[in-house]
């Protein structure tokens, strides 16, 4: 989507043809991408031009123009497939819908209901409408899509159609299983700080399991790569030497590094030569000791001792 259409066209013939398929049912599926996200993105590509970035949308038109210019006249059979794939989602329609304006439809109905769409939209889709309801309805919209599990088909199909007849739509969907845990954890990580500490107080009242399995979601091990060293110095406090040992055995380079250049040259030199006499470990107990040091930065989160960014912004400081 970022590249020029001839050379996007270009690389896509150079794929196997399922390939092909399955980038071109990801083009189809996106809507509007921002700069910001499509920089993200870009990132790893390290000669791109941040600068140069302006956005980009994608859709079915998208990826027919590039499917056709790279394939030519077999690019019917793929493209049916790709149509069958998009229109086989359910709730699919409302990517083209502004959230704004689905807060407006949905805002009345039931938050049953509501959960069941969110839980068909993107993260981002869904966080905006969240942020859109009244604040007493968001914890009992999250909660319905915490434990929402198996859903009936025909519940589906009808909620389906009243928002395709009041919305004038006209597509058709099949459908399939979503929400749970995962997908609260994905919606609360894009969603402002306030609105998310809000839910989780208020929903900890009534089922504080089920915060905790959602918080576990929401920062992983490799998150602390996003931390500030202030807060990292913060939690080396807390953390013992043997525990890093254990859990940075299944690290990436970037978090080693980070967590090694806020120690002292000693204590730094002691913790590499205990990763190495440990030798091999089995990859259970590194989880699960990786699994103990969160647990240790949402409770410092929780008494304010540290900040955790979990949507990938920086808070704006005030001087």
């Amino acid at each position: 989507m970022s590249l020029p259409r001839e050379q996007a066209a270009q690389l896509l013939a150079r794929l196997e043809p399922k390939q092909v398929e399955a980038v071109t049912i990801e083009i189809a599926r996106l809507g509007t991408v921002t700069a910001d996200e499509q920089e993200q993105a870009l990132k790893e590509f390290t000669q791109a031009n941040p600068a140069g970035l302006t956005g980009g949308k994608g859709g079915l038109d998208v990826a027919k123009q590039l499917i056709e210019q790279a394939l030519g006249k077999a690019a019917n059979a793929t493209l049916e497939t790709i149509k069958q794939s998009i229109e086989a989602l359910p709730f699919a329609f409302l990517q083209k819908v502004d959230s704004q304006n689905l807060i407006t439809f949905l805002i009345d109905e039931h938050p049953q209901t509501i959960a069941l769409v969110l839980s068909h939209l993107n993260p981002s889709q869904a966080a905006e409408i969240i942020r859109g309801i009244p604040p007493e309805r968001q914890v009992a919209v999250v909660k319905r899509i915490a434990t929402m599990g198996q859903t009936s088909p025909d519940i589906i199909h009808e909620v389906e159609k009243g928002l395709e007849s009041r919305m004038a739509s006209v597509m058709s969907q099949r459908f399939e299983n979503a929400g749970g845990i995962p997908t609260v954890a994905e919606i609360l990580n894009v969603i402002d700080r306030a609105t998310e500490r809000h839910i989780l107080e208020s929903l900890s009242q009534d089922d504080p399991d089920l915060v905790n399995e959602i918080r576990r979601l929401m920062f992983v091990f490799e998150d602390i790569t996003k931390l500030s060293d202030r807060d990292i110095q913060t939690i080396l406090k807390h953390v013992d030497n043997a525990q890093w040992a254990m859990a940075l055995k299944g690290a990436s380079d970037e978090l080693k590094e980070k967590i090694l250049k806020n120690m002292s040259s000693r204590a730094a030199t002691l913790l590499q030569e205990e990763m190495e006499y440990l030798g091999p470990v089995r990859a259970s107990n590194v989880e699960q000791v990786q699994q103990q040091i969160v647990d240790i930065i949402r409770r410092l989160e929780d008494a304010g001792e540290i900040t955790v960014s979990t949507n990938q912004e920086e808070e704006r400081m005030i001087t």
